[in-house]
């Protein structure tokens, strides 16, 4: 096989005098290339089968790479034929073209499998050295914004690079710089100026504030934090001073416009753009990744194109120093992305890596058509040129303009003379390390040349190539200090038999809402609630089972429309003075100025918070509670509601003139009513039996006097008995000659006195018995009175009515009204999440 000392075989030096090729190989070093290097040539010169064959080399020297393909010939990359068979080449000839020079597929697959024997046998490149490139290293072919080949993620993470931000603040904002003008330049805001433009210092903060912190920012928490960053000035200012609320909504709405658009979607999945995933395979083998981005716009190209040259370089300085090449990054057409004048966002990018990248063995391979458009005093640093056959005097004079402001001390005219000279395939190679520019003839490009290749043949492509996805970093990448010089060439023994790894499997990643709270308008007022459900509370309520694995990983919050009002109800008259609350919360209000509001109603006072929990996430906000008319226009059918649908029961017996408010309960109120009703009755009573009662107290004291009299009047006839007895006894005794003799008319005048007395006790019995029936009877009057005003009374306790208190349309207040953060827990049971209710009503 060919031996070429670890050098890169690029051709045989070509003599322009005789116009005839060399015995004498052109070897390179691939150590030059940390000096860079620029490719020029116009169309047909050969300036592709030259880079191919570079990068080939490379491939064969361990040397990963990086490769911009904006015109779809670096696919080419991919066709290795080591068997050089007609079949090989059939699928990859141009049909059209093919039938055209009158020929079958067989044919001229026959006629280029031929001719690539011949051409690789003349230049001495055998089997073995085509089986050693195929296994050299894994190949693969990158499509942003497009499933074609393997997608690129950009748009999901704009993840924070894996270094601490302490010791590399400056390569990071860097890159953040150059991020941001790159999605700037995406929105149609181009030549933004970092220090004028208080877009890219709010992004930059954005990004600075959360890379800093090391938390990524994918586009959705990117637009969230235009609307509401988590900082509350810029500079000196104050943020709504510096870029007011209204304006930073326009800012975020361009960005939107990213997410929105359909055809963007596809920009959120496939290969993270890791850098070591992307140059080295998990085995420690180069990786050589073209990234085809024909089928972009300008815009596109250039923030794609910006991304992708910000990543490397921030990889690359967290690399050890080497001399000797540790990677290419290789740029099919430069034309827009470094001008002379204009500064588009991968111009900074580049002039940077041009500077530093050889202090850590990064190779930077640039080529052009167009040398009247690239900025030559950026490329003064760069060691080696290639110039090939140019269309006009025009862009040979500007090349030698810049190769002699880039490479001072060359001769001009010798220069010119040989450029001049130059056919197809035959190329001028200055080189610093060199003591001269030599010119020298390309060999025969080991990859098939099929052209541009477009879209659709890149899915055979890659799988012809076994290319997969590898967003797992390689035994390279735990090592940023590994240097390339340790890995050998490979050989055809080695590279024959080296299997090729299967995808590493991607880790799962647990997602969903946002870091960032979506801003709600300054009009509509934000609320949170409270978490009042412990763990298990939460497993009940969402009627599951708490297995002893679960474990809480977060919170979550998600929005809800919450409507709560204080409805005072007074009236004097039925002596109502209360308050009520009615509440609502819905979770998916309608679209419409009108909700179910009796649907959603939530009982009780809703208790809310001032702040969210540290570290949660933020769901979005529907097009309904973001929208501020609408907001309003449903706090005023909400009050609405409130008016026709509250009130309160009064109760209230008109007899009695006693009311009673919703604090007052039925057994208080008839308690009410029963004394007022006791009261009225005894006044009443009062009213109606007074005469009766004198009467009666009348007859009672007569009664009284009289059965006092007739006690004295029963002794006094008690005595008057005696006294007669005693006399009687005493005449007797007298007439028989005992004592002292009686007359006869005393004896009379004792029994007359005697019988008045009687006559007097029977009397008194007369007027009590006449006086008690008075007494009986008046008795019985007021007693019928009585039963007639107690049972008047006794009907009117129970007039009792019930009527609805209605409030007063200024008595209603609003206490809460708009967006309410519901919180739910993210639980992690058996590798799964869960959501489950935090708050409980």
């Amino acid at each position: 096989m060919l031996d070429t000392q670890g050098k890169f075989f690029l051709g045989r030096l070509f003599d322009v005098n005789k116009g005839k090729l060399a015995d004498k190989a052109l070897l390179y070093d691939p150590a030059d290339l940390t000096t860079h290097g620029i490719v020029t040539g116009m169309t047909g010169s050969g300036k592709t089968g030259l880079c191919v064959g570079i990068l080939e080399e490379a491939a064969l020297q361990n040397i990963p790479a990086i490769i911009v393909d904006p015109k779809g010939d670096l696919t080419n990359l991919l066709l290795h034929f080591p068997d050089l068979l007609p079949a090989d080449f059939k699928p990859w000839l141009d049909a059209d073209v093919v039938r055209r020079e009158g020929k079958t597929l067989e044919a001229a697959a026959t006629e280029t499998a031929d001719t690539w024997k011949k051409g690789l046998s003349d230049w001495g490149i055998d089997r073995e050295r085509l089986l050693a490139l195929k296994n050299a290293a894994e190949f693969a072919v990158y499509t942003p914004g497009s499933d074609a080949g393997i997608p690129v993620s950009v748009l999901s993470s704009l993840a924070a690079p894996d270094i601490a931000w302490d010791d590399n603040r400056e390569i990071l904002r860097e890159r953040i710089s150059s991020t941001v003008t790159a999605l700037l330049g995406l929105v149609g805001m181009d030549n933004v100026d970092p220090l004028r433009s208080r877009e890219h210092i709010l992004l930059s903060n954005l990004f600075e504030d959360a890379w800093s912190q090391g938390q990524g920012l994918d586009m959705t928490e990117l637009v969230l934090q235009v609307t509401k960053p988590p900082f509350e000035k810029l500079g000196a200012f104050p943020l709504e001073n510096f870029f007011p609320e209204k304006d930073r909504m326009e800012l975020a709405m361009l960005l939107n416009n990213i997410l929105a658009a359909p055809g963007f979607e596809v920009w959120r999945e496939g290969q993270n753009l890791d850098i070591p995933s992307l140059l080295f395979a998990a085995d420690g083998r180069p990786r050589h990744s073209v990234f085809y981005i024909a089928h972009l716009s300008d815009s596109e190209r250039m923030f794609f194109v910006t991304l992708l040259l910000s990543a490397v370089e921030t990889w690359m300085r967290t690399q050890a120093g080497s001399n000797s090449l540790r990677a290419l990054v290789y740029m099919d057409e430069i034309f827009g992305y470094m001008p002379p004048t204009a500064n588009p966002p991968s111009k900074l990018t580049l002039l940077r890596m041009l500077k530093q990248a050889r202090a850590f063995g990064v190779g930077m391979l640039l080529a052009t058509q167009n040398p009247v458009d690239v900025d030559y005093k950026g490329l003064s640093n760069t060691g080696t040129w290639i110039v090939g056959k140019l269309q006009t005097e025009q862009d040979k004079n500007r090349l030698l303009d810049g190769l002699e402001s880039a490479a001072g001390g060359s001769d001009r005219a010798t220069l010119d003379k040989l450029i001049s000279s130059l056919g197809k395939r035959v190329f001028v190679l200055h080189n610093v390390h060199e003591k001269a520019p030599v010119v020298f003839q390309t060999r025969f490009a080991m990859n098939y040349l099929a052209g541009p290749l477009t879209r659709t043949q890149i899915p055979a492509l890659n799988e012809l190539a076994g290319a997969v996805i590898s967003n797992q970093s390689s035994v390279i990448s735990h090592n940023p200090a590994a240097s390339l010089s340790d890995l050998q060439p490979v050989s055809v023994a080695a590279a024959s038999a080296a299997p090729r790894p299967s995808a590493p499997a991607r880790p799962a990643q647990i997602s969903g809402g946002s870091a960032t709270r979506p801003a709600v308008p300054s009009s509509i007022a934000e609320h949170f609630l409270p978490l009042t459900n412990s763990l298990p509370e939460a497993f009940r309520a969402a009627g599951k089972t708490q297995s002893a694995s679960a474990r809480q990983v977060g919170v979550i919050y998600r929005p809800a429309l919450v409507a709560s009002a204080q409805v005072r109800f007074f009236d004097r008259k039925y002596g109502v003075d209360s308050q009520v609350t009615r509440a609502a919360l819905i979770e998916n209000p309608e679209r419409r100025s009108a909700q179910r509001w009796d649907d959603f109603l939530f009982g009780g006072a809703l208790e809310v918070e001032s702040s969210p929990m540290p570290d949660a996430r933020f769901d979005s906000l529907s097009p309904t509670l973001s929208d501020s008319k609408l907001i309003s226009a449903l706090q005023k059918d909400f009050t609405d509601w409130v008016y026709r649908t509250t009130t309160v029961k009064a109760r209230a017996n008109e007899y009695l003139k006693v009311y009673g408010g919703p604090d007052i309960s039925q057994a208080d109120f008839m308690k009410a009513c029963a004394e007022a009703a006791s009261e009225a009755r005894d006044k009443e009573l009062e009213k109606q039996a007074g005469k009766l009662d004198k009467q009666i107290a009348s007859l009672q004291d007569k009664l009284f006097r009289e059965e006092r009299e007739l006690q004295q009047d029963q002794s006094e006839l008690q005595n008057r008995k005696i006294e007669a007895g005693a006399n009687l006894l005493e005449l007797g005794a007298g007439l028989i000659g005992f004592g002292r003799k009686k007359s006869v008319s005393t004896q009379f005048t004792k029994h007359r006195l005697s019988a008045n007395a009687k006559e007097e006790v029977e009397e008194s019995l007369e007027t009590i018995a006449a006086l008690k029936k008075q007494l009986v009877n008046l008795q019985a009057d007021r007693a019928r009175i009585a039963e007639d005003v107690n049972q008047r009374w006794g009907d009117v306790v129970n007039k009792i009515t019930e009527m609805d208190v209605a409030p007063k349309k200024s008595d209603i207040y609003i206490n809460l009204f708009g967006v309410a953060w519901t919180p739910y827990y993210i639980v992690e049971v058996g590798g799964q999440t869960m959501e489950l209710p935090a708050f409980g009503g």
